[in-house]
């Protein structure tokens, strides 16, 4: 398991300056080399520089303290969205470096630019066969972002909160209502209305007021703190929390602002419950993953698991139920592998249907995409991102084809699995991410130095035509 953030650093504001850089850069000058994590190491007079043509849009901004945990907030602005600029909402839990310097961040981030770039890139040339100045400056005005150069602007309200925060989730239902896991023991819940109202008829920058004292709606006291907590997309205001106690808890609303929590905790773990997913289609099951390099899956009319099996050969860190095929469960480990099982195998002993290892450090992010069922996204602690189609096979006819519409000069490594569909670096100690549901493409996520917000170019096939 890896989970606090290290060095904990109050962030400079820099936030402009990243972003732009991040999504104007020149391009590098040839030739040009693949960096490869894990294998190539980076000389002391060396850094590694972003190619823009890779995304169609790349930001970067923070709110101070590190967050471990934050959650994209379901908001009104379109079910759909695929023109620029966008407009995110958020709550996040900072980890600040006194207990009581911590709080709960409210905020907005509007006019996210970005351009929907070519696949494979135009290569124009004038008679010496030497690129003409002109198409270059041609090139430079085609590739403007929609949006302006200004960059995004972020508006930010906070709520105190007493103690790091593990983790926070935002009901889908009733975005406004949000859970969060302090490393107190405590699990409370909030209502963020009126700070969501107000981002919403504002749009000045920066910090709006000093930080709100605000009593939660409710707050339950577990034996131990913990990680794993998720609101049922089912049944509006259903709620699970498991500890490093090996145990989890069932809240159930007995109207809009109060819960009932069962004290009988389910057991079955013989280790730390780590995270909980409940099941897209049924509303009385969930999945759990623990130290004990279990997945067990649960009824919660009962309380000991329905099914339980060995996931993975280290600690299983992170799950993920598939939203669009609610058969396939992925699970991220502390040695770095990656499973995907079908779980109408689980009878038949073995379910896993793909398995990974690629990233060398602890798994700390895991989720499938909400717009393509066979596409995730998964961090690591090696300082990457990466997004996995489970669809791809290897063709080696198509890449020789797309190497010479592109004039590749640089061979990509060849131990690569071909479901590897994108890597995003230049974030240090990544700890979680999550893609929009309503922007198709888009994935945020969290680090020790601040968030990205990324939208990677050739996931686009994924997005809904210009005509549609």
């Amino acid at each position: 398991m890896t989970r606090g953030i290290k060095h904990r650093q109050k962030a400079k504001s820099k936030t402009k300056k990243r972003s732009e850089s991040s999504s104007s850069a020149s391009a590098p000058q040839v030739p040009v080399k693949v960096w490869q994590p894990g294998v190539d190491k980076l000389e002391e007079d060396e850094e590694l520089q972003c190619d823009p043509s890779a995304y169609n849009s790349l930001h970067a901004f923070h709110i101070g303290w590190p967050c471990l945990s934050f959650d994209i907030l379901r908001d009104t602005l379109g079910l759909v969205r695929t023109e620029f600029p966008h407009t995110v909402y958020f709550m996040a839990g900072t980890q600040a470096e006194k207990p009581s310097w911590n709080s709960i961040g409210i905020f907005k981030v509007s006019n996210i630019s970005g351009k929907r770039r070519e696949l494979v890139p135009k290569h124009e040339t004038d008679d010496s066969g030497v690129d003409g100045e002109d198409s270059d400056s041609e090139d430079d005005s085609d590739d403007e972002e929609e949006g302006g150069a200004a960059g995004p602007t972020l508006q930010l309200r906070k709520v105190t909160h007493e103690g790091c925060i593990n983790r926070i989730r935002a009901m889908a239902q009733n975005p406004h209502i949000c859970a969060t896991w302090a490393e107190s023991g405590h699990v409370q819940i909030w209502d963020m209305s009126s700070h969501l109202n107000a981002l919403a008829e504002t749009e000045t920058e920066g910090v709006q007021g000093v930080d709100v004292v605000q009593s939660p709606l409710q707050k339950f006291k577990h034996k131990n703190e913990g990680y794993a907590i998720d609101w049922s997309p089912l049944v509006p205001g259903r709620l699970i929390s498991g500890d490093c106690n090996n145990s989890i808890y069932l809240w159930e609303p007995t109207s809009a602002a109060t819960w009932n929590i069962d004290t009988t905790a389910f057991t079955g773990h013989t280790g730390s419950v780590e995270d909980l997913q409940w099941s897209p289609t049924e509303p009385n099951v969930f999945a759990s993953c623990s130290v004990d390099k279990t997945i067990a899956i649960w009824d919660t009319r009962g309380r000991s698991p329905a099914a339980s099996f060995k996931a993975h050969n280290a600690d299983v860190n992170v799950l993920s139920w598939n939203r669009l095929a609610s058969c396939m469960l992925a699970s991220g480990s502390d040695d770095g592998t990656i499973s995907i099982r079908d779980l109408r195998l689980l009878k038949e002993g073995d379910s896993v249907v793909a398995h990974f290892e690629y990233h060398k450090h602890p798994i700390t992010s895991i989720e499938w995409s909400p717009h393509e069922a066979s596409s995730l996204a998964v961090s690591s602690s090696d300082n990457q991102l990466t997004i996995w189609d489970l669809s791809l096979e290897k063709d080696e006819e198509e890449e020789a084809e797309f190497k010479a519409k592109t004039q590749e000069h640089v061979k990509a490594p060849e131990d690569l699995p071909p479901q590897l569909l994108f890597i995003h670096q230049g974030q240090k100690d990544p700890k979680e991410l999550h893609w929009h549901t309503q922007i198709p493409g888009m994935i945020v996520s969290t680090a020790a130095d601040g968030f990205n917000v990324l939208m990677p170019s050739n996931i686009q096939s994924t997005l809904p035509s210009d005509g549609a």
